[in-house]
């Protein structure tokens, strides 16, 4: 059986300042914000996903990280020690479609991780230059009316790094 074509998904990149982040490309860029998230501990540190749709269909996810360099609020992932942070990502329709590229990864000695999304499971690794690349099934959805809670969960965010 072939593999599945992959089609892009988005692009996720590290970001420094929330606030500054979320005027930029709000404002600036007249995307929208679609979704947000946050959690205790990716890579021992407190972090904040901000999610844009793009006029294509795709999305641009932007994570901020407390800690790292001194006075900085969020880092990089050099600086952060995550090495997933940056990464391009693509999509495949179906979870079979993901088995399909995790066998042709793992056949071609290609070493992946699985990570949990909830909606989505995805499959990591890197390519022969330490670019960090995601397959994610199902595809992201940025048509979808945006989570309503995401403006909140950025500006608590932002709230708390102020404190």
């Amino acid at each position: 059986m072939p593999t599945p074509h992959l089609r892009l998904d988005h692009v996720a990149l590290p970001a420094r300042d929330a606030e500054g982040t979320l005027r930029f490309y709000t404002d600036v860029l007249g995307l929208r914000l679609i979704d947000a998230c946050s959690g205790d501990d990716w890579g021992g540190q407190p972090w904040m996903m901000m999610v844009f749709a793009a006029g294509d269909g795709r999305s641009l996810a932007l994570s901020v990280r407390r800690g790292g360099e001194p006075g900085a609020e969020g880092a990089s992932a050099a600086e952060a020690g995550a090495d997933d942070v940056r990464h391009l990502a693509f999509a495949v329709a179906t979870q079979d479609d993901l088995e399909g590229w995790r066998e042709r990864l793992r056949a071609h000695g290609v070493e992946c991780r699985d990570e949990d999304h909830g909606a989505q499971q995805s499959i990591y690794f890197a390519d022969p230059n330490g670019n960090v690349v995601e397959i994610t099934a199902p595809a992201s959805e940025t048509a979808m009316p945006g989570n309503a809670a995401a403006l909140g969960i950025v500006q608590r965010w932002i709230e708390r790094g102020r404190a």
